[in-house]
């Protein structure tokens, strides 16, 4: 009895050494960038979504492109992973969007976004979509919803100087989200007796969460947030199903059109999937970046000066001082353009691209096997002294002379390749136009918060409060 329990211990110890040497050593028709596996199934997970409380790049990547390099190994929720700190590469990577490379998101990403979520579709079915969500926010859209977006902001000002302080994240968050609701369901946060943004709230909480499902944790909670916002979003589609209206006006009377087409490639799957990722994109985005924008401008005076003066001229050179912005005047705006790619360089929203290999890759000696995933580092590219002088100075004037519009491989806060953000241009312009608003008629101070946190996304978990004041008309 006793030598066959040896045999059957010794037995197990030989499958769990084969298993620790398979998962440290995968399989690969090369050499695999240098690297660490971690622990089978977990691997470096728990490392990945450490907190970070800087602008700086995350402990996890800069330790390890330290030790390995730009390009290196690992294994993030079960899934092996080469993470990409190179600019030539990541240039590859997009280029080769559906030849070589396509989009791709770890299985729980596909949980929370949705199976059939934009980033999981590939080839004429993405495009299909994005010609779609461009008819909406094209430039001629965006034309006509200039003096939309500035009553908005105008108005929501005017509330928060009335207020003792104001929360800035959340504040533009909750303005951006029903403006981008308004234009893309035709929902009016102010009648509607469904709060649909309070499900986001819950769904945005555990978006940057380890990935557990069970009652209590931040990510069941993100899930059952999900699940709320999609119930009420298809609910909304079946009710305008059911009174159609005569004219095209917003994106559901564009989805409701091409479902309605016997040869369609649209289903109501990916319509709702589409819509939910669209109205998530369109403001927890932007209201970070505004946030970090707002920062910027309260710790740098020299260039809230600069960015005052630009907008003051653009009034002082109007007949009218109260009429509204118009594109040419939207266009002129060199400064702010500077301003606003600086902040979103610094700001770095979205840690990580995540892109598959579809084929074995070889680049400088070694392998990118085919089915790996590759994570695509934008902070490491924003932040690299090698072409960013002091890259962790807020500096707007380094843009000067330079492409302000589109992604290189220097900058990819908008993507890049064929997958560049199609609401790109709304961002910008929602931007561009609060902070004309706020230049040219407010003034604030910093309260407390300001602090942040990523995990790996950007946070701020204690706020950032201001005090708001309108402008005498002597200051402006």
């Amino acid at each position: 009895m006793f030598p066959l329990v040896v045999s059957l211990i010794a037995v197990v110890i030989i499958c769990i050494t084969h298993w620790l040497y398979r998962w440290w050593n995968p399989k690969c028709n090369g050499e695999l960038p240098p690297g660490s596996m971690g622990w089978p199934l977990l691997g470096e997970t728990l490392q990945f979504f450490a907190p970070n409380t800087t602008f700086d790049i995350s402990p996890f990547v800069k330790q390890r492109m330290k030790r390995f390099g730009p390009v290196f190994k690992t294994s993030l929720v079960g899934r092996p992973i080469i993470v990409s700190a190179d600019p030539e590469l990541n240039y590859i990577i997009f280029q080769q969007e559906g030849k070589t490379f396509q989009s791709w998101y770890p299985d729980t990403f596909t949980e929370i976004f949705g199976k059939e979520n934009v980033g999981s579709l590939h080839g004429f079915m993405y495009k299909y979509l994005k010609t779609m969500v461009l008819s909406l926010f094209g430039t001629e859209s965006l034309k006509k919803m200039l003096p939309e977006v500035e009553d908005t902001v105008l108005k929501r000002l005017n509330q928060w100087s009335k207020q003792d302080t104001v929360e800035i994240k959340d504040a533009t968050a909750s303005m951006i989200f029903n403006l981008t609701a308004k234009k893309l369901i035709s929902h009016d946060a102010e009648t509607s007796s469904e709060n649909l943004r309070e499900n986001f709230v819950a769904f945005i909480k555990g978006l940057i969460s380890f990935p557990l499902d069970i009652p209590g944790t931040a990510y069941h909670e993100c899930l059952q947030g999900r699940k709320k916002a999609m119930k009420m979003l298809k609910n909304m589609l079946q009710e305008r199903r059911m009174m159609p209206r005569k004219q095209n006006t917003d994106f559901y009377d564009y989805v409701l059109v091409e479902l309605a087409k016997e040869e369609t490639l649209l289903t109501e799957g990916i319509a709702l999937d589409l819509m939910f990722v669209l109205l998530f994109a369109s403001f927890e985005t932007t209201s970070l970046a505004l946030t970090v924008a707002l920062k910027y401008l309260s710790d740098y005076p020299l260039v809230l000066q600069k960015l005052t003066e630009e907008h003051e001229a653009i009034l002082k050179k109007r007949e009218n001082p109260d009429s509204h912005l118009t594109w040419s005047e939207y266009k002129s705006m060199t400064f702010t353009f500077q301003f606003i790619n600086e902040t979103v360089r610094l700001a770095n929203i979205v840690p990580g691209i995540f892109r598959k290999a579809l084929k074995d890759v070889s680049y400088k000696g070694y392998t990118i096997p085919a089915g790996w995933g590759v994570m695509v580092c934008p902070p490491a590219v924003h932040l690299n002294p090698a072409k960013y002088e002091n890259p962790l100075d807020f500096n707007p004037s380094r843009w000067e002379g330079g492409e302000i519009n589109g992604a290189s491989k220097h900058f990819m806060a908008f993507g890049g390749g064929m997958r560049f953000c199609v609401g790109t241009d709304f961002t910008k312009v929602q931007m561009a136009v609060f902070l004309h608003c706020l230049v040219t008629k407010y003034r604030w101070n910093p309260v407390k918060g300001g602090n942040i946190v990523r995990t790996p996304g950007l946070q701020f978990p204690d706020g950032f409060h201001v005090q708001l004041s309108e402008k005498r008309s002597t200051e402006t």
